[in-house]
């Protein structure tokens, strides 16, 4: 009988599927690698949205952001949800999550009180005393910021004023620090100080901790990076030399057959008011165009330094893993909470454009003895398999609660598939910004709440998703049975929250 494993996730915040050495030789990421040999890649491993909150949440609830409430930024995760680490904590393990958590909002009101809020941001006193459940982990180490961005503060700053770095606040953007905005790229903070030093070390000392006590764990590294700002220290600032890496871009027209919103993203100053509803920013709707084909080159080149960097901490809690002969007996999972564009189909960041640069993730999988190693799968993956996955290894009832689906079969090699399309959504404003797509084996559509535009991709014959048929006349008997097989897939994660017990 398999021993109750422990549990170790591993996350970037942003990261493009294609940015892991093992596949792309243009980065260097030897700790990935270290993975991707040791353990299971699978190469069709979706968010179920491509922001950071909805998407956290859902890898938590193991729901996905229309059914836990936290539909977009700028919304939070209400306490009153279920979450996998209630069930793991029940089922006498540890939780703790060390970095990014993102699961409640910047804004503090008296109806939706938050934590990751000012003025709790920057209280240190109260971090310093905070010792309550946290969404289901016990022991929580919180930082909000990328890079140098004002939301610096909590547990992070509590580490660096501990590691005697007094003077933090030259190395973040004002209100709350004093460093020169204009500073790009080169991010002047030592890296003895960077929050990728931060997370290793507490995420390792959490390791000693468990390991002393001989309890099983679910922990959750979470790092930062390699969300803008692109700031990077040195020497990673100077790894990659700009002009040496394939600078991805749109091709010409491609954009005519699509929505309106993805052509207005290639014009210098363009409207997005009608799009405008809560009057929050809006994510991706405005001009992608850069000043200089010198600056989407440097984008890039600090891009990968920040993924480098970030792959050597990594590497330094798989080394912890083995020192402490943890490693046989813990899966570990590095995924990302969604992707990223540097430049392809003209594209920068995120936002709603449901291309699987933004969509799909990194997912690498690693149980020795128990997961194939060395593997690649294109078995479909979401994030909100995560919890159900987690609870299925441990043995411990799924929730009915939650619609994610259990991979373990798969995981094991003992299945083929455990699903076969995946749905992500955006519902970045109460009615203007609110789409859905469904993606299987080959197809992918994306439908609009109250419009007549939508999307629809051959991935086989045309995977850099560049000629959308979805007025094509010669495609629309496949629209209409994708827009039926997304109907069945609506229809299919709705909750039963009991079986049915009776005739009446």
């Amino acid at each position: 009988m398999m021993t109750r494993p422990n549990l170790l996730l591993i996350t970037s915040d942003q990261q493009h599927w294609n940015t892991i050495g093992a596949f792309n030789r243009e980065i260097h990421t030897p700790n990935l690698d270290r993975l991707v040999k040791e353990g299971t890649t699978y190469t069709r491993a979706y968010c179920p949205n491509p922001t950071c909150t909805p998407t956290r949440a859902s890898i938590i609830t193991g729901c996905y952001p229309s059914q836990h409430g936290a539909w977009t930024l700028g919304t939070k995760l209400q306490e009153d949800r279920h979450t996998v680490g209630e069930d793991l904590m029940a089922a006498g393990y540890r939780t703790a999550l060390i970095g990014k958590a993102h699961f409640q909002q910047l804004q503090n009101t008296e109806e939706f009180p938050s934590l990751e809020s000012y003025p709790y941001l920057q209280d240190l006193e109260f971090w310093k005393d905070f010792h309550d459940v946290f969404y289901g982990f016990e022991h929580v180490e919180l930082a909000r910021n990328h890079t140098n961005e004002y939301l610096v503060g909590q547990h992070y700053a509590l580490w660096m004023e501990e590691q005697g770095c007094s003077d933090w606040r030259e190395y973040f953007s004002p209100p709350v620090g004093r460093m020169d905005i204009s500073i790009r790229h080169s991010w002047p903070i030592p890296e003895k100080y960077h929050y990728n030093t931060w997370i290793a070390e507490r995420t390792n000392a959490m390791l000693e901790e468990y390991h002393r006590a001989g309890d099983p764990f679910f922990l959750w590294a979470s790092f930062p990076d390699p969300h803008p700002p692109y700031l990077v220290p040195e020497p990673w600032d100077r790894m990659y030399d700009p002009d040496n890496l394939t600078i991805p871009q749109a091709v010409p027209g491609e954009h005519l057959a699509n929505p309106p919103h993805f052509r207005m993203t290639q014009e210098r100053n363009p409207d997005f008011s009608a799009w405008k509803e809560t009057g929050f920013p809006i994510h991706g709707y405005h001009s992608h165009l850069l000043d200089s084909e010198q600056e989407r080159k440097q984008l890039v080149a600090t891009y990968y330094g920040m993924i480098s960097m970030m792959d050597k901490y990594i590497g330094r809690i798989l080394d912890k893993l083995d020192e402490l002969g943890l490693a046989e007996n813990t899966i570990v999972v590095f995924t990302t909470d969604h992707g990223h564009f540097f430049g392809q189909h003209g594209l920068q960041a995120k936002g709603g454009f449901h291309y699987e640069d933004l969509i799909k993730v990194p997912l690498i999988v690693r149980y020795p003895g128990h997961v194939p190693a060395g593997v690649q799968s294109a078995a479909m993956q979401s994030l909100v398999d995560l919890a159900p996955t987690f609870l299925s290894f441990i043995g411990a009832p799924i929730p009915r609660t939650m619609t994610g689906v259990d991979q373990r079969g798969v995981w094991l090699g003992e299945r083929q598939q455990a699903r076969d399309h995946i749905l992500c959504e955006f519902r970045h404003e109460p009615t203007t910004i609110h789409q859905k797509t469904y993606v299987d084996e080959r197809y992918k559509i994306t439908v609009y709440y109250n419009q007549t535009y939508g999307e629809l991709f051959d991935l086989q014959e045309d995977p850099g998703e560049i000629r959308n048929l979805w007025d094509d006349p010669n495609a629309r008997d496949l629209k209409s049975m994708l827009l039926l097989k997304y109907i069945w897939a609506e229809l299919g994660k709705e909750p039963m929250p009991m079986p049915r017990v009776g005739g009446a």
